[in-house]
This record gives C-alpha cells, structure tokens and sequence, in this order.
C-alpha cells in the first residue's frame, strides 16, 4: 500500500499535465470563407548604407500597404481569392532630401513618385490557390502594369521585366507557406523555397525554415512559429534586358545574414495575427553606368511587419 501511496503523487502530477501537453499541438491552417474579407497590414522598413565612387550614400525607406483578401469561389479544392490594394503608405529619404506620399492624404504628394504610388490603390488580382495553398496563378498583370505606366511612360517596359506572372506569384506565395496546412506538434518543422526573378535587378533565392514553438507567452490563444530565412543573389544574366534602367549589374557577392523571425498565427480564425521578419544584405555589386564600370559597397538591414484582421485597418 505505501508504494502505491508513493506513487500517487507522480499520477496526481501525470494527469494535470496532460492539457499542457495538449496545448503543444494546434491545428497550423488558413481557414477561408466565402465572400469573408481578410486584411492585412504589412509594413517594410529599410536602410542601405552605400559606398560608390568614394562617396557615402544613405537612404531610408518605409512602406505600408493595406490589402484586402476576398475568398469568392471554392472549385476542385482550390480558392479563387481577390487580393485588393486599399492603401499605400511611403516615406523615402536619399542623402538628406525626403519624400513622402499617403494614399489617404488629399492632393498626397507633388513629385513624379507620388503620380506612380497613386496608381497602386485600387489594383485588384485574382489569385488562384492549390489545396496545398500554393499560388497557381495570378490575373490581373496587364491591366496592373497598364495602370502603372500611365504617369510612368519611361518605366513600362521595366515593370514588364519585372513583374512577370512568376515574379507576382512568388511575392503572394509566402504569405501562405507560414503554416504546414494541418496539425502540427511542438518543434515541428517545416521549410519554403522561394526564387524571385526580377528580371534586370537579378534574382533572390529564399529559403524560409519554419519550427512551431508552441503557445505564445503572451496570449495563449496564438500558435509561435520561429523562422530563419536564408538569401541568396545572383547577378542578371549577361543577356537579360535591361530596360528602362540607368544602370547594367556585371556581377555581385552580396549574402543575407541574420534572417530570423517571428509568427503568430490565430489558428481559430485560420490566419496571421502577426510576424516580424529581419534581415541584412551585405556585399558588393559591380555596375556599369554609361560604359564606366564602378563597385558599390552596400549594407541593407530590412525589417517586415505583419498586421492581420478581420476589420479593415486602413483610416480613411
């Protein structure tokens, strides 16, 4: 009898443990409604310190953009969502002189940038997503890139080295590789590759390894999720147009460093609450400007935040 007295106290200790543990395991998936709007408030903040020909060159650059995410039809297990720019917020500084614009703001902005961000508010795609809730396609490029070049004539046939249809793709597609799409145990982990081609700028290669850490801290009705990203550039090719830029890229050695994160995601609600992204570019581009070819040192830190919700988060 004294053994089993001995150990009740273990099986008392067992049993109250058992909802902690089941706390370690959520359900990591978008849940989509029809015609039930998600919005999302992402915020990029970036800072690039520049060496070219013996001159420092500093610029910072904070961009918000509202979008608006809109379910409409689920076909074959894939969803046809509408995606929505209902904002844009800018704030650029170059060597001292600042430029601002905010879609919201009557008569926002008096330079050439301001015609071009005016454009962006109220560009629609429609994007359709696999039951693996990957990005398939992306409609919506022709009229976007037209309404782009109307204040912007000289810059058309860049955005259309650009923003190709893959390009478009790939800036959707992470926003929902930040959950595995089903239950997950604590320290799973799962990983995204990504490769962004923009054309005469070069490529990024992306590579976003994901591990569920359990319920935050803070508010335990949201799932963690740590990420590490790991980036790699390649300079354009030697036969890629280079259209509609000053310059010509030769060669880069350029390497992401400190790519860490954080996401939380409201898994009743089936998407992100919030993430914060950073990470830091450092190297050196070889450029050829006007036949003169030059090295430009840079150091870039970037940090990206987002905001999710059921309500719209733009102030009008």
């Amino acid at each position: 009898m004294l053994q089993y007295r001995k150990l009740l106290p273990l099986l008392v200790f067992g049993l109250c443990a058992l909802p902690v543990w089941a706390q370690d395991k959520a359900d990591l998936k978008w849940k989509f409604e029809k015609d039930k709007t998600i919005y999302q408030e992402l915020t990029t903040e970036t800072t690039q310190d520049m060496k070219v020909m013996g001159m420092d060159v500093k610029q910072k650059q904070k961009q918000t953009f509202y979008f608006s995410w809109k379910p409409t039809e689920q076909k074959d297990g894939k969803w046809i969502i509408k995606q929505r720019i209902d904002g844009v917020k800018m704030e650029i500084e170059i060597g001292g002189n600042k430029i601002a614009y905010d879609s919201e703001a009557p008569g926002a902005g008096n330079n050439p940038l301001a015609d071009f961000f005016k454009e962006l508010k109220g560009s629609e795609f429609t994007l359709t997503v696999g039951s693996d809730m990957k990005v398939e396609k992306v409609e919506g490029r022709a009229d976007f890139l037209s309404r782009l070049g109307k204040s912007q004539q000289q810059m058309k046939p860049l955005l259309e080295n650009i923003l190709s249809e893959d390009a478009l793709k790939q800036m959707a597609d992470p926003s929902f590789a930040v959950v595995p799409n089903g239950e997950a145990d604590k320290d799973k982990t799962w990983k995204y590759n990504s490769k962004l081609n923009l054309g005469p700028i070069g490529s990024y290669d992306t590579t976003y390894d994901y591990k569920y850490v359990g319920k935050d801290e803070k508010n335990k009705d949201l799932d963690k999720i740590a990420v590490t990203t790991t980036l790699k550039y390649s300079a354009p090719g030697s036969d890629t147009p280079g259209a509609g830029l000053p310059f010509k890229i030769k060669s880069a050695s350029l390497e992401g460093k400190n790519g860490t994160g954080t996401v939380l995601f409201d898994a009743k609600a089936g998407r992100i609450d919030t993430s914060e992204m950073n990470l830091t570019l450092e190297g050196k581009l070889d450029i050829e400007i006007g036949g003169m070819a030059t090295t430009v040192e840079l150091k870039q830190t970037q940090k990206t935040t987002v905001k999710g919700s059921d309500t719209p988060q733009l102030k009008k």
